[in-house]
């Protein structure tokens, strides 16, 4: 019998590879997104796999519980939940705008959360499941470039913390995927390099992790070393390298 999969944000280039992958394993899917034409596209060719799919807004916080239950009565219960939205934004226009900083914290960081206090309370009850959240590297260190996005994906990487620590008595995996760079629209603009992940390898490697026992998964898994070093840098030494603390 296939697993019963809810992924959130699965319109995004890496989530509809996810979807796709376990659409091919027998999955049954439920999908949550922003772009109701993208998610007509999506579940129209994965088919018989899709029992159920909503459009919406999720930074309209109040109804992401609603959208959670919906995803249940039509799964009957989740073996693997997904959360894999997010808004990269525009750091400078944050820097300025109060209304877009918040913005990209809602997106990363508030709404995430609103989703996340449902699904955990399901898997709790049921004493069991695979909940994977992508958060960012940019969420190890405060950095000029992106520090306003760093600063909600290094809330929500607590949070998961926070979580993991709480559902530790039960067979519940909590699972911080956190994300590099990867050649994404969201990232069409970015120069690229060999630290680029490919959306479907990265895809392939978040399904292998959900159904393993790791805490926290880099990907690619050469940003593990990476973000140690940078992450542990002193201050005055980090902001010295250029490459590092700079825009």
């Amino acid at each position: 019998m296939g697993l019963n999969v809810l992924i959130i944000g699965a319109t995004s280039a890496i989530a509809t590879e996810v979807a796709r992958i376990y659409a091919g394993q027998g999955a049954h899917l439920f999908l949550l997104a922003r772009n109701e034409e993208k998610l007509h596209s999506l579940t129209g060719e994965l088919g018989s796999t899709v029992m159920g799919y909503e459009a919406g807004d999720l930074n309209d916080f109040e109804q992401n519980e609603g959208r959670v239950e919906r995803a249940l009565m039509a799964l009957g219960s989740v073996d693997v939940a997904l959360v894999a939205h997010g808004f990269l934004g525009d750091q400078i226009r944050s820097e300025n705008e109060f209304d877009h900083a918040l913005e990209i914290l809602n997106t990363n960081l508030s709404s995430a959360v609103s989703l996340l206090i449902p699904l955990a309370n399901h898997f709790e009850s049921q004493n069991r499941g695979h909940l994977g959240v992508i958060t960012s590297v940019a969420g190890e260190r405060g950095r000029p470039r992106n520090y306003t996005y760093g600063a909600a994906k290094g809330g929500l990487t607590r949070y998961l913390q926070g979580l993991r620590s709480r559902l530790y008595a039960t067979d519940v995996h909590i699972l911080n995927i956190k994300l590099g760079p990867a050649d994404t629209p969201m990232t069409a603009d970015h120069d690229k390099n060999i630290l680029f992940g490919e959306k479907t390898k990265v895809a392939q490697s978040i399904v292998n992790a959900l159904t393993g026992r790791k805490h926290v998964v880099y990907l690619k898994g050469a940003w593990n070393p990476i973000m140690a070093i940078v992450r542990n840098l002193p201050e005055f030494i980090f902001q010295r390298f250029g490459f590092l603390s700079g825009r």
